[in-house]
C-alpha cells in the first residue's frame, strides 16, 4: 500500500542466459551502470530466497507513487573493450535480466544481434508502466527501446521512463497474467488424469479379485466345506504363499537401513501432502522463494513421522541399536539434498553465479537439521518404539529358515523389481512434464489440484502394484518380501530419471557444465526422494496386505 508520491523500489535481481533458468548471475556483474539514487529502506532475504539464488540490488532509479518521470538519463556507460566483449557475449547467448516492482517480477532483454550476427546492439531505454487500482500497484510492463549499436571506446547513456495508469485488476489477482491457463490446463493434462483413473480402478480390480479369490479359497479349504467346485479343489493345494507362514514375518535383510528409508519415505509422503495442500490454499507463487521455505519448515515439522515409522518398524524387527537407526533416518535425506548442492555450489562458485549459497545459509540449514530435526527424530522414534514396536505377528516365526525353491525367471525378485516402476511411471509422467516444465522453463506451476490427485493415483497404483508383486512371488514360496516390495515402488525412480534425460535432450536447450549438473545433480535428488517415497507407500500397503492374508490363515 503506498502514499501519493512515497518510494517505489526497482530491485534488479538476476541476469542470465535464456536457455538456462538456472544459471544466472547478480546483474551489476555485466558492466551497467547504476542510477544516482543511493538511499534505500533496507530488504531482508529470506532461506528460500537465499538458497534460490535471489540477488536482490537497488537500480538506482527514482520512482514515486503515481509520479510520472519522462525520458530521462540516469547514468552513462564508458563502453571499453572489456565492456563491450562482456555485452556481446551476453547478447550472443540471448541473456536476459529479471527486476521486481512491489515483489512483480519484470523481464527485460540486454540486447540482440543483426541477422548476419556482426554488430550486435543495446537496449538503453527502459520504458515502465506501472498499473495501478487505489493506492496499490496492481501491474508492470517493460518496454526495451532505444538500441544502440555497440562500438569500444563510446559512452552509451541509459535512460528509463515512468507512466501511471489506472488498472481494473484486483490487487488479489495481480498475479494472474503470470499464469498460463492454455498450457497448465490443456486437453491432454485432463486426459492423462482421465487416463491414470481409469488405471487405478483397473488395478483395484484386479488386487480385489486377487484378495477375495485366495480368502475365499483359504475360507473354504480350512472350514473343510464340501460346496467347492471341482476347479477350485484342483487348485487348493497349489498355492505355494501358505507353505511360507512361517517365514514370511523373518526380519528383513538390513533392518536399519530398510527402517531408515521407509521412516524417510513416510516423512516424504507427509511433507508432499500438507505443501501441496498449503498450496492449493495459498498461491505460494506470489512471493518470491515462499515454496522452499514453507517445504523446508514442513520437513523439519515433521521429522517425528520419520521417527515413529522407522523407530517402531526396526523394533519390530528385533533391532537393537536403535539411537544409530535415529541418526541414519534423520540425516538420510538431508545427507542427499545437501550432498547434491554442496557438489554443485563448487561449479557455482567457479562460474560466480548467484545460485552460490552462501556460507550464511549454509550454516542455517545445518542447525535446522541439528537442533530441529534430530530432536524431533528422537521424539518420534521413542513413541515409535513404546507405542507400535512389538513384534505382533500373525504367524510364529521358524527358528530355521526355510530354503527357497527354484522358480520361473520372471518370478525372481530382480525381475519383480524392474517391472515393478512401469505402472507407477505411467501414472504420472504427463505430470511430470508439466513439473519439468514449470521448474526448468519460465511457466507458474498453479494447479496444486491436478497435482494432488496425481499424487493420489500413484499411491493408489504403487500400492496396487506392489500387492500383485507380492502375491506372485509369496506364491513361487520366496519370502523375500520386504525389500521386493520396497524396490518395486522405488523402480518409479530409475523411470523419472530415465525421463528426465529425455525431457533434456529433447525438450530443452540447455547448455554448460554449471546447468547440466545443475540439471542432472537435481534430478537424481528430486528422482530419489520420489522413489524412497514410493517404496515406503508401497511397503506400508504391502504389509497391510501380508498380515491380513495370514491373519485368515489358520495354521495347525
Amino acid at each position: 500500500m503506498y502514499f501519493y508520491k512515497e518510494e517505489v523500489v526497482l530491485w534488479m535481481n538476476t541476469v542470465g542466459p535464456y536457455h538456462n533458468r538456472q544459471e544466472t548471475y547478480k546483474y551489476f556483474s555485466l558492466p551497467f551502470c547504476v542510477g544516482t539514487k543511493k538511499t534505500i529502506s533496507h530488504y531482508h532475504e529470506t532461506l528460500g530466497e537465499a538458497l534460490q539464488g535471489v540477488e536482490l540490488e537497488f537500480s538506482g532509479l527514482d520512482i514515486k507513487f503515481k509520479d510520472e518521470v519522462m525520458q530521462t538519463t540516469y547514468c552513462e556507460i564508458e563502453l571499453d573493450k572489456a565492456k563491450r566483449d562482456a555485452f556481446v557475449y551476453a547478447i550472443k547467448n540471448h541473456y536476459w535480466y529479471q527486476m521486481y516492482i512491489d515483489d512483480l517480477p519484470i523481464w527485460g532483454i540486454v540486447g540482440e544481434a543483426d541477422e548476419n550476427g556482426e554488430d550486435h546492439y543495446l537496449w538503453t531505454y527502459k520504458k515502465l508502466e506501472i498499473g495501478f487500482n487505489g493506492n496499490r500497484i496492481v501491474d508492470v510492463n517493460l518496454t526495451s527501446e532505444g538500441k544502440v549499436k555497440l562500438v569500444p571506446n563510446t559512452r552509451i547513456a541509459m535512460s528509463y521512463s515512468v507512466k501511471w495508469k489506472k488498472s481494473d485488476v484486483k490487487f488479489e489477482d495481480r498475479f494472474d497474467k503470470y499464469l498460463d491457463p492454455s498450457f497448465f490446463q490443456h486437453r491432454i493434462h485432463w486426459f492423462s488424469i482421465f487416463n491414470s483413473f481409469m488405471m487405478v480402478i483397473f488395478l483395484v480390480g484386479l488386487v480385489s479379485m486377487i484378495l477375495m479369490r485366495t480368502l475365499r479359497k483359504d475360507y473354504a479349504r480350512y472350514s473343510k466345506e464340501e460346496e467347492m467346485d471341482d476347479m477350485d479343489r484342483d487348485l487348493g493345494d497349489e498355492y505355494g504363499w501358505k507353505q511360507v507362514h512361517g517365514d514370511v514375518f523373518r526380519p528383513s535383510s538390513h533392518p536399519m537401513i530398510f527402517s531408515s528409508l521407509i521412516g524417510s519415505g513416510c516423512q516424504i509422503f507427509s511433507v508432499s501432502f500438507i505443501v501441496i495442500i498449503v498450496a492449493m490454499i495459498e498461491d505460494l507463487y506470489t512471493e518470491r522463494g515462499s515454496m522452499l521455505s514453507t517445504a523446508i519448515f514442513v520437513y523439519a515439522a515433521t521429522s517425528p513421522v520419520n521417527g515413529y515409522f522407522g523407530g517402531s518398524l526396526y523394533a519390530k524387527q528385533g533391532g537393537r541399536r536403535w539411537i544409530k537407526q535415529m541418526f541414519i533416518g534423520a540425516f538420510l535425506i538431508p545427507a542427499m539434498v545437501c550432498g547434491t548442492a554442496f557438489f554443485i555450489n563448487f561449479i557455482a562458485m567457479y562460474y560466480h553465479a548467484s545460485r552460490a549459497i552462501p556460507f550464511g545459509t549454509m550454516v542455517a540449514v545445518c542447525c535446522i537439521c541439528l537442533f530441529v530435526i534430530l530432536p524431533l527424530n528422537l521424539v518420534g522414534t521413542i513413541l515409535g518404539r513404546n507405542l507400535s514396536g512389538q513384534p505382533n505377528f500373525p504367524c510364529r516365526v521358524n527358528a530355521v529358515p526355510r530354503p527357497i525353491p527354484e522358480k520361473k525367471w520372471f518370478m525372481e525378485p530382480a525381475v519383480i523389481v524392474c517391472l515393478g516402476g512401469i505402472l507407477p511411471f505411467g501414472s504420472i509422467f504427463i505430470e511430470m512434464y508439466f513439473i519439468f516444465t514449470s521448474f526448468w522453463a519460465y511457466k507458474i506451476y498453479y494447479v496444486y489440484g491436478f497435482m494432488m490427485l496425481v499424487l493420489v493415483i500413484l499411491c493408489i497404483v504403487t500400492v496396487c502394484v506392489t500387492i500383485v508383486c507380492t502375491y506372485f512371488l509369496l506364491n513361487a514360496e520366496d519370502y523375500r518380501w520386504q525389500w521386493t516390495s520396497f524396490l518395486s515402488a522405488a523402480s518409479t525412480a530409475v523411470y523419472v530419471y530415465m525421463y528426465s534425460f529425455y525431457y533434456y535432450f529433447f525438450k530443452t536447450k540447455m547448455y554448460g557444465l554449471f546447468q547440466t549438473s545443475f540439471y542432472f545433480g537435481y534430478m537424481a535428488v528430486f528422482s530419489s526422494s520420489l522413489g524412497i517415497m514410493c517404496g515406503a507407500v508401497g511397503y506400508v500397503g504391502t504389509s497391510a496386505f501380508v498380515r491380513k492374508i495370514y491373519t485368515n490363515v489358520k495354521i495347525d
